[in-house]
């Protein structure tokens, strides 16, 4: 904890985590590598048990940042009303949106800030690695961006793909590629910003949903409330570490749909199950 802390940080960054203190050490030791230093990261955690707020004990006093721990009780797949929690805790007008097994490459956070405009949000890609890699990850490997050259994961054994320009662009290759990618600017949980105002003002995540969307859900009323995005895939990056994703159900999966469907059907700004009930 920074004792000279009195104003409010420039940037609020949301990690959601979940029983992964493995994955969030190294997230964390990612965030304590950032160029850019006036932020506060907030964990939204959706009922961890002890280890985790061990963790966060013992990162405190080894990283430069203040850490805020939001905690609910474990209650099943409840990341939309945590990240609603955490959303309230931010003392930042601007605030990131990651998860806890997405390290940050080290202008992550400076990207974000750098880019930041009214009536946008951001929206940021990953990229993917595969399970012995993300174990293999050491926090010297962080420090020193090691986990980011596409040389030293091809030493590991990554395939070459067009996804390792996410690693490779920078500059004007990196906006080049930011402008002619398919993929929508959309929320993404693991990677997008915005005003927190904005966020307020449709009322934060929907918490009827489970599993698989609801991020999307919020980019589309944010749409819908007229904010435009920014697609910005290639230059705020981070490598997303391997995990089962235990929560994705057919039943959770359509009824998200369902959500979304009347949210673009009905250009629904404002969700009656937010922040504000």
């Amino acid at each position: 904890m920074n004792p000279n802390e009195t104003e409010s940080p420039k940037i609020s960054v949301i990690i959601s985590t979940y029983n992964a203190e493995e994955w969030l050490k190294k997230v964390l030791w990612g965030f304590n590598c950032q160029l850019f230093k006036d932020f506060e990261v907030v964990v939204a955690d959706d009922g961890s048990g002890p280890k985790t707020k061990a963790l966060l004990e013992e990162m405190s006093k080894k990283v430069f940042y203040n850490i805020i721990h939001v905690w609910q009780e474990d209650d099943g797949f409840q990341k939309s009303r945590i990240l609603n929690k955490a959303v309230e805790a931010c003392n930042a007008d601007y605030i990131i949106m990651t998860d806890g097994d997405c390290i940050p490459r080290e202008d992550f956070v400076e990207v974000h800030y750098i880019n930041k405009e009214q009536g946008y949000f951001i929206s940021g890609g990953y990229y993917m690695l595969p399970m012995n890699i993300s174990k293999m990850i050491t926090l010297e490997d962080i420090e020193k961006q090691k986990c980011f050259n596409i040389h030293w994961l091809k030493e590991k054994g990554i395939p070459k793909t067009f996804k390792n320009n996410k690693l490779t662009a920078r500059g004007i290759i990196s906006k080049l590629l930011n402008t002619v990618t398919p993929t929508n600017a959309s929320w993404n949980g693991h990677n997008s910003s915005g005003w927190k105002k904005d966020i307020l003002n449709v009322n934060g995540f929907d918490e009827r949903m489970q599993y698989g969307g609801q991020d999307r859900e919020l980019g589309e009323r944010l749409f819908n409330f007229g904010i435009k995005s920014k697609q910005l895939r290639y230059s705020a990056v981070c490598v997303h570490l391997d995990h089962k994703r235990g929560y994705k159900t057919p039943e959770s999966i359509a009824k998200n749909q369902a959500i979304r469907k009347e949210t673009r059907s009905k250009k629904v700004v404002w969700t009656h199950y937010g922040i504000t009930k």
